[in-house]
């Protein structure tokens, strides 16, 4: 039996917010595919390697799932490369988000390669947590037609169905103020002063009032602020990144008009991510419920995310796509850690969901349950 666990821990080991060691980890990847006989292609994308491996029915004999994971992961201390395992939690970076479903996407690929009725496409892209870059290379992946028929991209969720996920409006604010010496900053006007203004002048804006049947509002965060080139001068310039998780529904560019309605500002979009809609009754979506029902106890609830995927990338093509991983927290932070008992269960509900799809795309079945949002996403 292979052991989710294990190739986890590995997979921690290497520090993948550095492209050399993300190469390094797609050469294990790839050699621990090809090592239990499923080939793995290697397709380059800006220099990083993106692998796909295939198994189950043959090309154009059956419905094709993408099961989607990432290696690349935010930037942590050098002991978050170190995994340890503290009771049920496995801790280090990338545990939950997401080396830890990506593990367990890897043994579930072997655990169904010898059904024949769906094809199986599992992928893994070195670029999810870059959020400013034009073409992800799941986005050139699905141009190739190698997005399949639906695609599962493993996410943190704690074993949820993410059929909803805010989209991401980046932009670069620049305040204009008046520069004066600092021992009479009255004849001046302050921009960092003003930029703080200014951002809370965009947290009441009209967009920021509206709410979706899954999220209730959208989501504000300033990332970043410079401004100032002396000590002894009032900043006539100051410079903010702004994030906006914008809902589902919500025109980004109307957004941005409301921004740049605030005077005394000149406002760059420098990054757009969309938002993620999926049916809830779409039959593959169920299908993946039902599977889930059956490694869980209690109700299995279809959510929304609070932050952004490469899901979108499935759904620009008109590919039905979900976010849906194992169960943990800390992504980003200091104390990383997924739930062990939750990867053999998010293990089991893969396969499970390979299993019983031919059966609900033939003849479908009711799948009761509420909705509700849950934090997490991109960077």
């Amino acid at each position: 039996m292979l052991d989710e666990r294990v190739l986890a821990e590995r997979l921690i080991t290497y520090d993948t917010s550095r492209p050399d060691e993300l190469m390094s980890a797609a050469g294990f990847v790839q050699g621990w595919l090809e090592s239990r006989d499923i080939e793995v292609r290697e397709y380059d994308h800006n220099g990083l390697p993106v692998l796909v491996a295939e198994v189950g029915a043959a090309a154009g004999g059956g419905p094709c799932v993408v099961l989607h994971g990432h290696l690349d992961v935010v930037p942590g201390r050098p002991e978050q490369f170190q995994p340890r395992v503290e009771g049920d939690r496995l801790m280090g970076r990338g545990a939950y988000d997401m080396k830890g479903g990506l593990a367990a996407m890897m043994c579930s690929l072997k655990d169904v390669e010898r059904q024949d009725r769906v094809r199986v496409r599992f992928v893994c892209v070195p670029d999810e947590e870059s959020e400013e870059i034009d073409e992800r290379s799941t986005d050139g992946f699905v141009k190739r037609g190698l997005g399949g028929d639906f695609a599962i991209t493993g996410e943190p969720t704690d074993l949820h169905v993410g059929i909803e996920a805010k989209g991401v409006l980046a932009m670069r604010i620049d305040v204009h103020g008046r520069s004066a010496h600092s021992s009479t900053p009255w004849l001046g006007d302050n921009a960092v002063l003003k930029a703080i203004d200014v951002f809370r002048a965009i947290e009441s804006l009209p967009f920021t009032r509206e709410s979706s049947e899954m999220f209730p509002r959208p989501s504000i965060n300033l990332g970043r602020i410079v401004g100032g080139d002396a000590l002894n001068k009032v900043p006539d310039l100051c410079t903010m990144a702004v994030d906006v998780r914008y809902l589902p529904g919500q025109d980004p560019g109307e957004i941005l008009e409301q921004v740049r309605a605030i005077p005394d500002i000149d406002v760059m979009r420098t990054f757009i991510h969309p938002p993620v809609t999926v049916s809830r009754t779409d039959p593959y979506v169920q299908a993946l419920r039902d599977a889930v029902a059956r490694s869980i106890r209690g109700e299995v609830m279809s959510v929304g995310r609070d932050g952004a995927s490469d899901a979108a990338s499935f759904i620009e093509a008109g590919i039905p796509a979900v976010e849906f991983g194992p169960a943990g927290a800390g992504h980003h932070g200091p104390e990383e850690w997924v739930s062990l008992r939750s990867l053999a269960r998010y293990r089991r509900a893969l396969s499970d969901f390979v299993r019983v799809l031919p059966l609900w795309l033939e003849q479908g079945a009711p799948a009761p349950g509420g909705l509700r949002a849950v934090d997490g996403g991109l960077a």
